[in-house]
């Protein structure tokens, strides 16, 4: 099934103007490297492209069509010229109270793309309105708004992020953030372990923004678990019903061994990752951390602890958490920690530990290459 790409012009590709029409070359004004990115969009992803845009009252004494299609035409093969070719060109020229459903964020000029031959819901409205993120909902795909808040006359563009209705993935109008999320795209994975002694679900989404719901039943053990998501800069979705009436063994080692595996899913073929990383210092303690997502289980631990107990979390299960992660995730860890505060310690170790998670799932979309020379992870 074919993705496509559905691509505002104004405001989108070049920039809207305060009459909202660009019908001269001296008011056609380019977005910055959008020739770049959409070339490089165009040339190594499998979408179509197809653009598709409102010219309000095209054809009227107000906007006649021989000021439009030379800039129109000149826009399309400047493009071309740079190896963007659009595979269809939709124009519709209705006045907005008219309604019409051929006007975004009507559907009636993308009839053809309701079938079996697309995958909408893979496929992207790329837009600087609400209209084209209406659009994407009415065609069961997502949406990408450029934020550009550009004076159109009738005052500031203001959208807020709950008016998008979940469809909105992107805010901005710089293009190479657009190619380097469609390229990228999220790490999302779920896992689901049940045991007679456990019942676990984690969901875990690596290009996150650091959010968390964390709940096992130890709270100090949510705590470190949040230090993951917040430093590392990943979202963590971790519910856990454990045996907390034997004791907290089972629930905090199967629950490493869960949050392992659902990071080895995440991490997929591990195409351009960084693959290495953490040196952090909290108050009177210094914790190092060293990992390697290589497809090895291994712990180095030289960590040692005064206290018995952490909150309601024994601090003889530090190591077995991490060994757990290292063999649920098949990596490398390498953990040191010295000072004195055994709460400063721990949680130094968990700040560091999900720097350096950050630091070796980071992925560069210039070279997606595998980072090994066995040619595999």
């Amino acid at each position: 099934m074919k993705k496509v790409l559905f691509i505002d012009r104004d405001g989108t590709i070049i920039k809207e103007t305060a009459d909202e029409q660009i019908d001269a070359f001296e008011k056609m004004i380019f977005y910055p490297r959008v020739f770049t990115y959409l070339g490089k969009i165009a040339q190594e992803l499998d979408y179509e492209l197809v653009m598709i845009t409102n010219q309000d009252g095209l054809g009227t004494d107000s906007f006649p069509e021989d000021t439009f299609w030379p800039v129109h035409n000149f826009i399309l093969k400047s493009f071309e010229n740079e190896g963007v070719v659009f595979n269809k060109v939709f124009l519709d020229r209705t006045f907005p109270h008219e309604n019409a459903d051929t006007r975004k964020p009507g559907t009636g000029l993308l009839t053809e793309y309701f079938s079996d031959e697309y995958d909408l819901e893979n496929s992207f409205v790329i837009g600087d309105r609400l209209t084209d993120m209406e659009l994407a909902k009415n065609l069961g795909s997502k949406g990408i708004f450029i934020n550009d808040n550009t004076n159109l006359g009738t005052g500031e563009i203001t959208i807020k992020r709950e008016e998008l209705n979940g469809h909105i993935v992107l805010e901005s109008n710089d293009w190479q953030k657009i190619y380097e999320f469609l390229k990228l795209k999220d790490r999302v994975a779920e896992i689901s372990r049940k045991t007679n002694e456990t019942d676990i679900c984690i969901k875990l989404n690596l290009d996150g923004t650091g959010k968390s719901t964390i709940n096992t039943g130890l709270e100090f053990f949510d705590h470190m678990l949040d230090q993951i998501a917040r430093h590392g800069q990943m979202d963590l979705n971790v519910q856990v019903k454990g045996d907390l009436e034997v004791d907290e063994h089972h629930t905090i080692e199967d629950t490493a061994i869960a949050l392992g595996e659902v990071f080895g899913k995440a991490l997929g073929s591990k195409l351009g990752i960084e693959r290495y990383g953490f040196c952090l210092p909290m108050d009177d303690c210094l914790a190092q951390v060293a990992i390697d997502f290589g497809g090895r289980n291994w712990l180095v631990w030289e960590a040692d602890f005064k206290r018995e107990m952490i909150g309601k979390m024994p601090t003889e299960m530090f190591f077995h958490f991490f060994k757990s992660f290292t063999d649920g995730a098949k990596a490398n860890l390498n953990v040191k920690a010295e000072g004195t505060n055994e709460h400063h310690k721990i949680e130094a170790i968990f700040k560091a530990f999900a720097k350096a998670i950050k630091v070796a799932v980071k992925r560069d979309p210039e070279k997606m290459i595998l980072p090994s020379t066995k040619g595999m992870l």
